[in-house]
């Protein structure tokens, strides 16, 4: 399943991030490790981010919730917050029926 991560730590938390996040990376097989983060080169409005702190997005697959938190958990020990949401993907022109199906 694939998901959406929303990534937030304070600007001088960076080098301890990254490092947290690239060793938890380095255990992942090296198919899922295949995706790219990217910076946010500004805030999403109604995102409430503290001043000085940076902000990534990423699309992150993963077989269970164990799999995820693996990832997440020394990113966030070394200062990070992060928000998963799961996506469904949905083929263009299917709304619709991806709506009647998931939404009763």
């Amino acid at each position: 399943m694939k998901f959406l991560t929303l990534s937030m730590w304070p600007l001088e938390k960076t080098a301890e991030v990254s490092a947290a996040s690239d060793k938890a990376a380095a255990k992942l097989p090296k198919e899922v490790r295949g995706g790219s983060n990217y910076i946010l080169m500004c805030i999403p409005a109604g995102l409430n981010v503290p001043p000085g702190s940076m902000v990534s997005v990423s699309i992150d697959e993963g077989d269970s919730v164990e799999e995820m938190a693996a990832t997440i958990y020394p990113f966030e020990l070394a200062g990070g917050s992060a928000q998963v949401i799961p996506l469904l993907e949905v083929p263009m022109g299917g709304s619709a029926k991806a709506d009647k199906k998931y939404g009763g």
